[in-house]
């Protein structure tokens, strides 16, 4: 069944990825009627979210986000599906670095990095640092449940020079690429819940308090390797900016979990701004009721 349904889609994504901008988002204002009107795709959920973080904006103000944000996502899908057919050239004018000397002055220092980033306006077109940097640039994912999908997403987000490397493997490829000398950079998204049984750290997020995943705060401290926060605007359709923001250069000179916390401030920062852009169809919130006495302070 998973090589049928690969088999089945694979021709219509390829298609998809060959087609220019302006059929593409032709195609995404399609499917946002679709995704949010007919299906009503998590739509509680959404709602339930925006509710619960942003609780003195009136019904009106959320449903105006809720839209943008169901808009935004659509783009966000068929722009990952043009990742397989778009050029490096275009991909660079489609998104731009305002401070890449950030990341060559680590270079410059034989420094490795640890990038943090959010669920926000676009993490798949981020694969267009690689041809900027000496660095070797490595993204940390989930593997995908149906193996010719998860091929053909590691083939689509290792197109310009990443590696793609699922959490399991990555502590063995770390220890490697030390032991080798590898100048590296590793992109990890570190908005997610974290199951509450293996949550080793609480704190507010967007005012309500939560556990978060601190394994790229505790790789950064083993290694003695810069924290660095990739914060990405989206300027206009099809159009993003990043902006490196240090967290730490020196992690052992911070308590723990304090850079965990300085890389969320960022996220809210970003949520803040421009809310519509954040992945409101996750359950970030869902174990806000669960916060162990020792936490509850």
């Amino acid at each position: 069944m998973q090589l049928l349904a690969y088999l089945i889609a694979y021709p219509l994504l390829w298609l998809v990825s060959r087609l220019p901008f302006r059929i593409l988002y032709f195609i995404s204002d399609v499917v946002y009627l679709l995704v949010y009107h007919m299906i009503g795709y998590r739509r509680k959920v959404v709602e339930e979210n925006l509710k619960l973080v942003f609780p003195k904006k009136s019904k009106s103000e959320i449903n105006t986000i809720q839209k943008k944000f169901y808009k935004h996502m659509c783009d966000m899908f068929l722009e990952m599906v043009k990742t397989m057919g778009i050029s490096e050239k275009e991909l660079h004018k489609r998104f731009t670095f305002t401070n890449v000397e950030v990341i060559h002055e680590f270079e410059a220092k034989n420094k490795s990095m640890m990038t943090f980033f959010p669920h926000y306006a676009s993490w798949e077109w981020t694969i267009a640092l690689d041809p900027l940097i000496q660095s070797k640039g490595y993204a940390i994912y989930q593997v995908v449940g149906n193996k010719y999908f998860d091929k053909l997403v590691r083939r689509i987000r290792e197109k310009f020079g990443t590696t793609l490397i699922s959490t399991r493997e990555t502590p063995k490829v770390v220890r490697s690429n030390r032991k080798n000398n590898q100048l590296s950079i590793y992109g990890i998204l570190s908005d997610q819940s974290p199951m509450v049984m293996h949550a080793k750290h609480w704190t507010e997020f967007m005012g309500i308090k939560v556990p978060v995943h601190v394994g790229a705060e505790v790789l950064c401290k083993k290694l003695n390797i810069p924290a660095v926060y990739l914060k990405v605007e989206k300027l206009k359709r099809g159009y993003y900016q990043g902006t490196f923001i240090v967290l730490a250069e020196n992690p052992n000179e911070h308590n723990n979990f304090e850079i965990t916390d300085a890389f969320l401030r960022q996220v809210e920062k970003s949520i803040q701004e421009a809310p519509e852009y954040y992945f409101w169809t996750h359950k970030r919130w869902k174990h806000r009721n669960k916060v162990p006495a020792a936490h509850s302070d």
